[in-house]
C-alpha cells in the first residue's frame, strides 16, 4: 500500500484563543477522494484553512511525505495543493478568461504552456469557453462554481480542497459538479471534500470522515458511513 497524498495527524487549529479543530487526524489517497462531513460549525472550512497555512495549527500535516510546517500558502500552491474556496472568491469585474489565468500565477510559466492550460480548462468546461470574455459576476451560480473549478485546475494541482463545492446550487447542477469531481479523479487528482450534501459526498467519496464540535465523531470507508444507522440518522434523512 502507498503512503497517502496527504497525512494529517492530531491537528488542532484555533482563532486566538479559541480552539475549533481538536486533535483531527485523517488521511487522502493517491487518486482518492476523501469527504468530510459535518454541519454547520463543526470546523470544516477552518480545518482546510489551516492545511493551506491560513492558520497556525498545532500537529503535523505531511503532503507528499513532507512536513508542511513553516511552508508558505503560495509554496502549498506550487506543490500543487490547491484550495477551491466556498465562496468562490472570484474577480467579478474580469472576464473569465482572466480570472482562469490568474490561478497559473504561481507556475511561472511561460505563454504557450499557459495557453495549452487554458485550452485544457476549456474542453472540461465548455460552458466557460462559451463565455470566456464574459465578466464573472454575469455568470450563473453554477458556472461561477466551474469558474471557481478551473481556475484551480490552471495550478495543475494534485490535491484539490474542495470546500461547500454544491452551496446554493440547484439539483441538476449539483449533479453536474459531481460529475466533474469525480472526473477528475478518474485522471488523477487527489481530492479532500468539504460537504453539507452528505449523501451526495459519500456517494462519490473512497473514505469518509465526520466532523462534530471540531472532533472526528466518525470515519470509515464512505460505502460504509453511507449504512452506519447514526449517519443515516443525523445526516442521510433517516429514520
Amino acid at each position: 500500500m502507498s503512503a497517502p497524498l496527504l497525512a494529517v495527524d492530531d491537528l488542532s487549529v484555533g482563532y486566538g484563543r479559541l480552539e475549533v479543530v481538536h486533535g483531527v487526524s485523517l488521511v487522502v489517497g493517491l487518486g482518492e477522494i476523501a469527504t468530510v462531513i459535518g454541519p454547520n460549525g463543526a470546523g470544516k472550512t477552518t480545518l482546510l484553512a489551516a492545511l493551506m497555512g491560513l492558520l497556525p495549527s498545532r500537529g503535523r500535516v505531511s503532503y507528499d511525505g513532507r512536513d508542511l510546517a513553516g511552508l508558505a500558502t503560495e509554496d502549498r500552491v506550487e506543490r500543487g495543493l490547491v484550495l477551491v474556496p466556498e465562496q468562490r472568491a472570484l474577480f467579478g469585474t474580469l472576464s473569465v478568461a482572466d480570472n482562469l489565468i490568474l490561478g497559473a500565477y504561481a507556475r511561472h510559466d511561460g505563454r504557450a504552456e499557459r495557453k495549452r492550460r487554458l485550452d485544457a480548462v476549456f474542453a472540461d468546461f465548455p460552458r466557460l469557453a462559451e463565455r470566456q470574455e464574459q465578466a464573472a459576476a454575469t455568470l450563473s451560480g453554477g458556472e461561477r462554481q466551474m469558474l471557481a473549478l478551473g481556475r484551480a485546475l490552471m495550478a495543475e494541482p494534485r490535491l484539490l480542497l474542495l470546500d461547500e463545492p454544491s452551496l446554493g446550487l440547484a439539483p441538476l447542477v449539483v449533479m453536474e459538479i459531481f460529475r466533474i469531481i469525480k472526473r477528475l479523479r478518474e485522471r488523477g487528482v487527489s481530492i479532500l471534500l468539504i460537504e453539507q450534501n452528505a449523501r451526495a459526498a459519500l456517494e462519490c467519496a473512497d473514505s469518509g470522515y465526520v466532523l462534530e464540535l471540531g472532533e472526528i465523531g466518525a470515519a470509515g470507508p464512505a460505502a460504509g458511513l453511507l449504512h452506519d444507522p447514526r449517519v443515516v440518522a443525523t445526516y442521510l434523512g433517516g429514520a
